[in-house]
């Protein structure tokens, strides 16, 4: 893997920590999902709403994010500044409340998300999501029979799970690991001091491997029979030629969490998933200008809001 997707990478991570965005106004969101093994499930989220209505956008965070996470409160703020609401959802159990345990295929929050009645006034809804997010925003996007859901974005998502694992147990995607299993451990922690749990924490707190928490904690908990099964089941690659409204995808040659492995063996010409590939870039580190070539915007989150006015 290229040395530049590494300083992208980590260069895109310390510019969103020091260059902080001011979150806009939102309130506190949330709904109960019943879900088949778990029970009553909470998700929560935040809300920013624009007086005058106007389109939605759902933005979904990473492995390991939050609603709170930099990118999401940027593009909420920039949704805002382009006459957007916005909900910043956090699939269940990021909020670090104990609720449960996501994965890259578990839509379900979406779908209640978008039928909740809190929404329901809203008749254009667009969807952007990040890393795992925007596989799930995919998924969501296949799955999907909502007339209101225009749109979705994913940037520097897989579509086959099983190589983005792999390049991120990788030797050289140690430091992206440690990052991750540290904020999948919290999550974890928090449900099990709540709820019962298929695996100890001092079991998990030994793992190094995203496979062998996907093993140990994904699979078990959501009745796969293990990691591989999970990556083969959810992987939204083989179902993207049920996409019926339009999609896009923002990927970098050069990421080191996500190599192009991990995308371009689904595009076979039957996908009508747009793909915009970035020579360079990392995994969410871009240039701060940006050029997609789509209406002259510059920056990621302006090239994607004006992506998605398109298809309003």
């Amino acid at each position: 893997m290229s040395v530049k997707g590494h300083l992208w990478t980590l260069g895109g991570y310390l510019r969103r920590q020091w260059q902080t965005v001011t979150p806009p106004p939102a309130r506190e969101w949330g709904l109960q999902i019943e879900d088949p093994r778990m029970g009553a499930v909470r998700i929560s989220g935040r809300l920013s709403e624009r007086d005058e209505g106007g389109p939605l956008l759902l933005v979904v965070h990473g492995l390991g994010g939050s609603s709170e996470s930099p990118y999401a409160v940027r593009a909420a703020a920039s949704a805002l500044a382009e006459s957007f609401s916005c909900l910043r959802i956090n699939l269940r159990g990021a909020d670090r409340s104990g609720e449960d345990i996501y994965h890259a295929g578990l839509s379900a929050d979406l779908h209640r998300a978008v039928t909740s009645p809190e929404l329901a006034r809203f008749q254009q809804i667009v969807v952007l999501g990040y890393s795992l997010g925007g596989h799930v925003a995919l998924r969501f996007a296949v799955e999907t029979t909502d007339p209101r859901v225009r749109a979705v974005v994913a940037v520097c998502s897989p579509l086959m799970l099983a190589p983005g694992a792999r390049a991120i147990d990788g030797p050289s995607g140690w430091p992206y690991r440690r990052y991750l299993l540290a904020n999948l451990l919290e999550c974890y922690e928090r449900v099990a001091a709540r709820k019962p749990v298929p695996t100890p924490v001092a079991e998990v707190r030994r793992l190094r491997k995203i496979e062998h928490f996907d093993d140990l904690v994904v699979a078990p908990r959501h009745g796969f029979a293990d990691a591989q099964d999970y990556y083969a089941q959810a992987s939204v690659g083989p179902i993207l030629e049920r996409l019926s409204r339009p999609a896009m995808l923002v990927a970098s040659e050069t990421d080191p969490m996500i190599p192009p492995n991990a995308v371009r063996p689904s595009l076979d010409g039957r996908s009508p998933l747009e793909v915009k590939w970035v020579e360079e870039g990392g995994h969410l580190g871009f240039d701060p200008q940006l050029d997609l070539g789509i209406d002259g915007a510059k920056g990621l989150e302006g090239q994607v809001l004006a992506w998605m006015t398109r298809h309003l």
